[in-house]
């Protein structure tokens, strides 16, 4: 009992802290190993499992959707864990049985076997998809060491993004604003903050609704101002109210 009470104290306090998050994630991380382990059929391997890391951003999502009212924490996050694990193994399926048309199975005088053609297309898919999966890591991660040195974490972004329809039209309204004004971008990228009487002005928000989401503000912009083509790719389903690319 003691133990449940001091976890759901860690839970509220990391929704509120992203420093109490990633000391939650980190202390917990053999739990979340363990998780990890129970799906895969073996430990999972740092810096080579996908899984694993899916594991800890599931973990963090069952952090921020925990309600005490539900039940206990660590029970809600083994089954987020799963879930987002079953997700990805099914996407990793779907990618895995899509043949080509003209693939030929088997190996024998009567059905000579695959194309050569279709194993080689088959290679540099793998190859190009294990490229595409390492370069959003490494992007991920200078993205977030860049967000660091401005005192953001990567959970700041999604804790501090707005959840209200009418928010989110306002932040995007900035956005659009922030991106097409070069001097406010060149102050952002030399001081390292953003210059809210400038952007509230320029873009006719209110102040407040900036300030208030000042994290996110400032981790999209440094993602539309730094070259993060694949994390840009992503991002622009947040910024466009219609899914669509808003640079």
């Amino acid at each position: 009992m003691r133990q449940e009470r001091e976890i759901v104290a860690r839970v509220r306090a990391a929704r509120d802290s992203a420093r109490a998050a990633d000391a939650l994630v980190r202390d917990y991380l053999p739990f979340i190993k363990a998780e990890t382990a129970k799906f895969m059929g073996r430990p999972p391997r740092e810096g080579h499992d996908d899984e694993l890391g899916i594991a800890m951003f599931a973990f963090h999502e069952a952090v921020l959707a925990y309600d005490r009212s539900k039940g206990a924490f660590l029970p809600l996050a083994s089954l987020s864990i799963r879930n987002r694990l079953i997700d990805f193994r099914r996407r990793e399926r779907r990618h895995a049985d899509v043949d080509s048309l003209d693939e030929r199975r088997g190996g024998d005088e009567l059905d000579p076997g695959r194309a050569l053609v279709d194993e080689l297309a088959s290679e540099r898919d793998e190859i190009a998809e294990s490229d595409a999966r390492r370069a959003s890591r490494e992007e991920i991660a200078e993205f977030a060491r860049q967000l660091e040195g401005l005192g953001i974490a990567l959970t700041d972004v999604a804790e501090n993004c707005p959840r209200q329809r009418r928010t989110l039209e306002a932040c995007q309204r900035a956005l659009a604003y922030a991106r097409e004004d070069q001097a406010l971008l060149d102050r952002l990228v030399k001081t390292g903050k953003l210059p809210m009487s400038d952007l509230a002005r320029g873009s006719g928000v209110d102040r407040k609704t900036l300030e208030r989401h000042r994290r996110y503000l400032v981790a999209l912009l440094v993602a539309y101002t730094n070259g993060y083509e694949i994390i840009r790719g992503h991002l622009c389903r947040i910024v466009s109210p219609a899914g669509g690319d808003a640079r």
